[in-house]
């Protein structure tokens, strides 16, 4: 049995998967909130206690965290936590565990997602041995890149949510001016997540938000984008416009940097809920708006992936082909 995990700054999911060949099979899932536990290893112990099989029964592990992984050890951005392998591959008697940038195990689980799990923003042309992008929005903003190498993806980690955000027009270099003044740096993450969309709010409100009054609750990032889909709230409907505009510019580098002729990828917990903003128009055309490149980008396809666990169905797969060692 395989135990893979997909540790976010707000929910981690912990699964226990059987090994196939290629996508294991899901026997049991569970959603935790993240800082209602002191470390993952408080999580994975009662995952493991209240599970439905033996603990012998699982001997490997791998586990997608937001955050560099260095060496086995990773220091998760947006949790106060220290995630060691060997420490709970020691607690937990396990003979392997693997810890992966959270982006990175996702990457893993595009090459198994179905059509079913992705909705498609621009059909493009793939390059089936073409390279492949992964952006994703959340609490945080990840990044990973697929390249292909020796007839297969593998999948490459990226720390580039926390690059330096760069303005394309007036509106967005008074958002410049308004992070490095309140941050101090205008790194991409502070555009592009959940508070992100917080930061967007306070420099598209000209008058009084007519929908959100309290932006230190958990769910106002949500409320916001909620306001701006049903039209309740004009300074909420520009704040989700310039989500929508710098996402698809920022995913349109990524296709870039990456050259990603199979593909990119739009992963994370906001794009879906906000999928009928990036049909509209405005992420397209910002990822296209390329020159001279613009003809490139526009062949390139580009899709929302519609799965919740895409995460931590990739962390199964890299567990799976650990066992296998075929990576």
């Amino acid at each position: 049995m395989l135990l893979a995990g997909d540790i976010g700054g707000t929910k981690t999911l912990l699964g226990l998967f059987e090994a196939t060949t290629a996508r294991p099979r899901a026997i049991s899932v569970h959603s935790f909130t993240t800082l209602d536990y002191p470390a993952l290893s408080a999580i994975v112990n009662e995952f493991i206690r209240t599970g439905p099989v033996e603990h012998a029964a699982i001997d490997r592990a791998c586990f997608g965290v937001a955050g560099p992984v260095i060496s086995g050890t990773a220091t998760l951005t947006n949790v106060p936590w220290k995630v060691e392998a060997g420490a709970l591959a020691d607690e937990f008697r396990l003979q392997r565990v693997d810890l992966l940038n959270d982006l990175q195990a996702m990457a893993y689980g595009v090459t198994v997602l179905t059509e079913s799990e992705v909705h498609i923003l621009q059909q493009g042309k793939a390059v089936p041995d073409g390279n492949i992008g992964l952006i994703a929005a959340g609490t945080g903003l990840g990044v990973a890149m697929l390249h292909w190498v020796d007839g297969q993806f593998i999948p490459a980690a990226s720390e580039g949510g926390h690059a330096d955000f760069a303005a394309r027009n007036e509106r967005e270099i008074e958002l410049l001016r308004w992070l490095v003044a309140n941050n101090g740096r205008a790194d991409v993450e502070n555009v592009l997540s959940g508070r992100g969309i917080l930061n967007l709010h306070h420099v598209a409100h000209a008058e009084p938000c007519l929908a959100v009054t309290d932006l230190d609750h958990p769910d106002a990032a949500a409320a916001i984008t909620a306001a701006a889909l049903e039209r309740r709230c004009r300074g909420c409907v520009e704040t989700l416009d310039m989500f929508v505009d710098a996402y698809g510019a920022e995913a349109g580098n990524l296709a870039l940097r990456t050259v990603a002729t199979a593909g990119v990828y739009v992963g994370g917990g906001i794009a879906p809920k906000i999928l009928p903003a990036l049909e509209g128009g405005t992420f397209l055309d910002a990822f296209r708006s390329k020159e001279p490149l613009a003809d490139f980008v526009a062949t390139i396809p580009v899709a929302v992936i519609l799965n919740p666990e895409a995460g931590l169905v990739g962390a199964s797969v890299h567990a799976n082909a650990a066992r296998r060692r075929t990576f």
